[in-house]
């Protein structure tokens, strides 16, 4: 049965809203914790093909392609995620997608005719969606598994990640020392395809790198500082260690790339941020007793907060954060004086606080601007 206008229209709104979007990442992350230990946004490129593709095939069934469906399921097998996990995810969007679907044709006025047969086209097509993921999945698998950059995935995926510890030959097999000290990297490149990229500029710098829980992730044994990186890369880098301490850093690193800007980062720069962030509960009642006399609504007062984060990053300079804010220093002054009258914040130069109250300010701030508006 061809498809009607509206409801043509109906599943192209569908496709292009970002909220349903949203909601089919969740269902997906929720239903499989290996698909949630991805990078989110590789997640939102996985359930945007899988949607578009879907909609396009039940509006247009000669556009049916499934090359797509198997580079994805490539994809997953190189970044290391049970091809089981894979399904419970693609499983959960697709149905929480078909919910959707009806739900909102109904809305428009489609007959009901119209909404089983579309319903059960979509179910035919997203069935071969997942055959062919599959089949993309363990092709890449074999080709994998006869790789020496599969073997050394494997070990690090071994050694960051709680199980089994590798041995000593493991080691020496993959070029690692047993007793060696190695920087552990960890970026947000997940696309196989530029992590083969980043990897090639990473091993000038010695060491093994892989995909592991979907991102480029390695020990290197050199300090990578100076790598040549993409504009839009982030690149966490801590300290040289012992084997042994490379799984908590490893955490810690992957926690610390969520939070980095675009670039190169050494870990220990970011020490302050992890360890606030680690506790969100704290920095809620805290910003809740600092602040709570601000309206997360008002664009003033989000002016007035973002002005003294800004003042607190640029060491409580006026003239420093004038320019950086690109403000005459009298205007920053002048948001900071009403943002003592508005809170108990005071962070007026040359005060003479506590260094963990200046703390206890920039988390606060930080916190509540991350509240929507």
């Amino acid at each position: 049965m061809p498809a009607t206008p509206l409801l043509r229209q109906v599943l192209d709104a569908m496709a292009a809203d970002d909220v349903v979007l949203d909601q089919l990442v969740q269902a997906a992350r929720s239903q499989s914790p290996e698909v949630a230990r991805l990078p989110e946004a590789e997640n939102r490129r996985h359930v945007q093909f899988l949607l578009s593709a879907a909609l396009r095939a039940t509006t247009n069934p000669d556009t049916a392609d499934y090359t797509t469906a198997e580079a994805l399921g490539a994809d997953r097998a190189a970044q290391g995620v049970p091809l089981t996990a894979l399904l419970r995810g693609v499983q959960a969007g697709r149905t929480l997608a078909a919910r959707v679907a009806v739900e909102r044709c109904r809305a428009a006025g489609v007959p009901d005719d119209v909404i089983i047969e579309t319903v059960l086209d979509a179910e035919r097509y997203t069935g071969a969606l997942e055959r062919h993921i599959v089949k993309g999945y363990h092709a890449a698998e074999l080709q994998l598994s006869r790789t020496v950059r599969d073997a050394r995935t494997q070990l690090l995926r071994t050694l960051l990640l709680p199980g089994h510890p590798p041995t000593p030959e493991e080691l020496r097999r993959a070029g690692l020392h047993p007793d060696g000290r190695y920087f552990c990297v960890v970026s947000d490149v997940s696309d196989p395809a530029h992590a083969r990229t980043l990897e090639q500029a990473l091993l000038e710098f010695g060491g093994v790198y892989g995909l592991v829980e979907g991102r480029l992730t390695g020990l290197a044994a050199r300090s990578p500082a100076g790598v040549p990186l993409a504009a839009d890369v982030r690149l966490v880098v801590a300290p040289a260690a012992a084997l042994p301490a490379l799984q908590e850093i490893h955490r810690l690193c992957t926690a610390a790339v969520r939070l980095a800007g675009h670039g190169y980062h050494d870990l220990t720069a970011l020490a302050g941020e992890l360890a606030l962030t680690a506790q969100p509960l704290l920095g809620g009642l805290l910003t809740t007793a600092l602040l709570g006399s601000l309206d997360p609504a008002n664009p003033f007062h989000r002016e007035l907060a973002a002005t003294a984060l800004a003042y607190l990053d640029h060491g409580q300079r006026l003239r420093t954060t004038a320019e950086a804010l690109h403000l005459h220093p009298n205007t920053v002054r002048y948001r900071l004086d009403r943002l003592a009258e508005l809170t108990p914040l005071s962070l007026a130069e040359n005060t003479g606080g506590r260094v963990l109250d200046a703390v206890r300010s920039w988390w606060a701030l930080h916190h509540w601007l991350g509240t929507p508006g």
